[in-house]
């Protein structure tokens, strides 16, 4: 696998985040995704979680028209 390497130097109180954003616009969606997940999995193993714990958090909703109730003039 060919990966490109880029840097910057420079003292830290001089630097701003545009070469961090530039370099993580010009990833795909899937590298920007994989980057995340593997800080995820390693954040929960500096805190002594299992990783297999780590998921995708969902829930389910039901939606329809709401049946109107007309009054009867009995």
């Amino acid at each position: 696998m060919n990966k490109e390497v880029k840097e910057r130097y420079g003292r830290i109180e001089e630097l701003d985040r545009s070469f961090d954003i530039e370099f993580w616009q010009a990833q795909s969606s899937s590298a920007r995704f994989d980057a995340a997940w593997e800080l995820a999995i390693h954040y929960a193993k500096v805190k002594g979680m299992d990783e297999r714990q780590l998921r995708v958090d969902r829930s389910v909703e039901a939606f329809g028209k709401q049946q109107r109730q007309t009054e009867s003039s009995d």
